[in-house]
C-alpha cells in the first residue's frame, strides 16, 4: 500500500516538471502571467468603481468597500487554487476518455483520480495568487475590527474547504465524460454554477434569491465556498459565523466522498479505447 510520503513524493516531482514545461517557453509562460494578473486587476477595477457610488452592497449587510475587497481576495486564492492544480487536467479529462490515455493511467501504481487530477500544473496562477494576497492585507489595514487569532488560524483551513468544494463539482463532472463521450456543456455548467460563489449570501433575497440561496447552500453548496472563509475575517463579529462553519466542514466532506463515489462508478463503466 502506497503511502502518503509516496504520493507527495509523486505529487512533487509533477509539479516540478510541469513548471520545467512552462519555463520551456518563456515567452508564453510570461505572458499567461501578465493575462491572468491583468483580468483580476480588471475585475477588481469593477467593483472600486461600484464603490464609487455606494458605501455598502445591501442594506446592514456589513460588505462595505474593504470588507467586500476581502471577499474579492478570497475568491481570487480560491478560484487560482482550483484553476492551478485542477482545471488543466479535468479538462482534458474528456480526452483521456475517447483517445485512450485513460489507459495508461489505469495500469499505473497509483490512485486514478490522484493522478488525474494533478498531472499538469498552471503555474501562471502564482500572479493571481500574489494579487490576492496584497489585496487581502491592503484591506485588513483599512477595517475597523480586527479579527481575532484563531479567525486567522482558519482562515487557510476554510480556504482548502472552498477549493475540496469546487474540486468536487468539477471532477464529478469531468467524469460524466466516461457515460456520454464528450461532456462539455455539462462541464460549463461548472462555471454557470459556480458563479453564485462570487457573491456574499446576503444579496440573495427576496421570491427568486431566497430560493436560490437555498439551492446553492443546501443542494449544491457553492454560497460557502467563499463566504465562510470570508466573512471569518471580514466580518468577525457577525452572527452565524459557527454553523455556518461548521456547515461548510461537512459540506466539503460529503462533496469529496460522492464526488469519490461519482469518480469510481464511472470507472466501473470506462472500456478501454483499444476494446
Amino acid at each position: 500500500m502506497l503511502t502518503i510520503s509516496y504520493y507527495y513524493a509523486v505529487f512533487a516531482t509533477l509539479a516540478k516538471n510541469s513548471l520545467i514545461r512552462e519555463l520551456t517557453f518563456r515567452g508564453n509562460f510570461v505572458i499567461e502571467c501578465i493575462s491572468s494578473l491583468a483580468w483580476v486587476i480588471m475585475n477588481f477595477g469593477f467593483y472600486w468603481l461600484v464603490f464609487q457610488y455606494t458605501p455598502m452592497i445591501g442594506v446592514d449587510s456589513g460588505w462595505g468597500k474593504y470588507e467586500f475587497f476581502i471577499f474579492v481576495a478570497t475568491t481570487h486564492f480560491i478560484n487560482s487554487l482550483v484553476e492551478m492544480f485542477f482545471m488543466p487536467n479535468t479538462e482534458e479529462f474528456s480526452e483521456l476518455v475517447r483517445g485512450g490515455g485513460l489507459d495508461f493511467a489505469l495500469t499505473k501504481p497509483l490512485d486514478t483520480q490522484f493522478l488525474v487530477s494533478v498531472t499538469k500544473i498552471d503555474w501562471s496562477g502564482v500572479t493571481t495568487l500574489l494579487f490576492a494576497l496584497v489585496l487581502l492585507i491592503a484591506s485588513l489595514a483599512k477595517l475597523d475590527t480586527v479579527p481575532a487569532w484563531w479567525q486567522f488560524a482558519l482562515y487557510p483551513v476554510f480556504i482548502l474547504s472552498g477549493v475540496g468544494i469546487m474540486y468536487s463539482l468539477m471532477i464529478s463532472l469531468s467524469a460524466s465524460s466516461i457515460w456520454l463521450g464528450r461532456n462539455q456543456s455539462l462541464y460549463d455548467f461548472w462555471f454557470y454554477i459556480t458563479n453564485f460563489s462570487r457573491y456574499p449570501k446576503e444579496i440573495f433575497t427576496g421570491p427568486i434569491g431566497d430560493p436560490l440561496r437555498l439551492v446553492c447552500t443546501f443542494i449544491i453548496p457553492v454560497l460557502v465556498v467563499v463566504n465562510v472563509p470570508a466573512r471569518l475575517l471580514a466580518l468577525p463579529d457577525a452572527s452565524g459565523q459557527m454553523w455556518l462553519a461548521g456547515y461548510a466542514l461537512l459540506a466539503t466532506a460529503v462533496s469529496l466522498v460522492v464526488s469519490r463515489w461519482i469518480f469510481q462508478r464511472a470507472l466501473q463503466s470506462y472500456r478501454s479505447a483499444s476494446s
